[in-house]
């Protein structure tokens, strides 16, 4: 493999759409991919970088276990 091979989900090149799941997780998704089912449009297209802030001002509970049943961590 190529060391100047970049995982598409990083690549500062493309644009993303963040997406939301029903757990209120987040997650940036490249432009050209379809969303995945269960998942919602929050933002977006828009640059990687902007994705992220908007991830960053709108993630209240970014700790994955903060919505477990019974609300226990």
């Amino acid at each position: 493999m190529s060391q100047d091979y970049v995982n598409p989900f990083d690549d500062e090149q493309y644009r993303f759409h963040v997406l939301a799941n029903a757990r209120g997780q987040y997650s940036l998704w490249p432009e050209f991919a379809d969303v995945p089912p269960g998942w919602q449009h929050r933002f977006g297209p828009a640059a990687r970088a902007e994705c992220v802030d908007y991830v960053e001002r709108h993630w209240q509970a970014i700790n994955p276990f903060a919505r477990t049943a019974g609300g226990n961590a």
